[in-house]
């Protein structure tokens, strides 16, 4: 028989629900992303909660008509932002507590694991990491721009080693953005409009010390290009693509050389920029570096990753 797990995810930005087969395959994947104000740069945790206390049921009914919810096995949730003691967003606790509601109601494991491991798990969802005894993650999204050391046992250990020391790529993407008239969250706009561009500058401000890197200066610079006002938007766009493709290339490389890692895994809404994920992946390869990118589907936030550890690993104490 097939059976089936059903994995919860409630972030910042999107309530999600994802289930998988024995087989690893996707048979449902439904998210809602959550609706930012015209002219707001984000949302207070407050307003994503209420909006995923109305987000869930429509999606938890959606799925009750597309799979036979009496053969899932296993539920998961995203209960916190990291594995790390102190690590907390209300967010996730709505998700978390319908998942356990669930379990209750279904008789099947209620698992727990963090959202930064349901992104390591969709990102290797696809591909042969999940066979890697270690690997190095690169998480970059609107909150975070993290480096991990991840050793793949019962669960993911991970340990941080790099990543920004002031504002995120994302929040680097989404300032610059705004600032040049688009709508929050800008990536995916920006993205596409990218395509057009031309690279301005032969020296940009890409400030990295070993797997640390600082992007304040990236705004100041790109910010002060804007408010002078000549060059066009997609040169800007795809100038700042590439500051960031190097800055990510610097500190890959350093993880890469201190923890002698050959595997690099890169994750979060960030990884799906086209113009990011082909030039990292030139580069690397250059240096015998296997990159892998997840399906830019699975890039952003989304329960998929949390469904498979559900299936794979024992995950987290239920602290109820």
């Amino acid at each position: 028989m097939n059976n089936y797990y059903l994995g919860i995810d409630t972030s910042a930005y999107t309530t999600s629900i994802g289930v998988i087969d024995n087989n690893g395959e996707i048979v449902f994947d439904k998210r809602n992303v959550l609706k930012v104000k015209e002219g707001e740069k984000g949302l207070r945790q407050q307003e994503a909660v209420f909006q995923h206390i109305n987000n869930l049921p429509i999606l938890i009914s959606e799925m009750t008509k597309n799979i036979d919810v009496a053969k899932i096995r296993t539920i998961s949730a995203s209960s916190k932002p990291r594995d790390i003691e102190g690590s907390y967003m209300p967010v996730f606790v709505v998700g978390k507590e319908q998942a356990f509601i669930l379990s209750k109601i279904l008789n099947v494991p209620f698992k727990e694991f963090s959202h930064q491991e349901g992104h390591i798990s969709a990102g290797v969802l696809s591909n042969c990491f999940m066979e890697r005894n270690r690997f190095i993650a690169v998480h970059l999204s609107g909150g975070t721009t993290e480096l991990l050391y991840v050793e793949n046992n019962a669960n993911f250990e991970i340990k941080l080693i790099g990543g920004t020391l002031d504002i995120s790529v994302g929040q680097l993407i989404d300032r610059i953005g705004v600032k040049l008239g688009f709508k929050f969250p800008c990536g995916k706009e920006m993205d596409s409009i990218s395509q057009k561009g031309n690279i301005l500058f032969s020296k940009v401000p890409v400030s990295t010390e070993k797997t640390w890197a600082n992007f304040s200066g990236t705004e100041n610079f790109f910010v002060k290009h804007i408010e002078a006002n000549k060059f066009g938007t997609n040169d800007i766009i795809k100038t700042l693509f590439y500051t960031i493709g190097l800055s990510i290339l610097n500190m890959v490389l350093a993880a890469c050389s201190e923890y002698d890692i050959d595997d690099v895994l890169i994750i979060g809404g960030v990884a799906s920029n086209s113009f990011i994920r082909d030039f990292i992946t030139k580069d690397l390869n250059k240096y015998n570096i296997n990159v892998v990118f997840p399906n830019k589907e699975l890039c952003s936030d989304n329960a998929i990753g949390t469904a498979y550890l559900g299936k794979l690993k024992n995950g987290h104490v239920w602290r109820k």
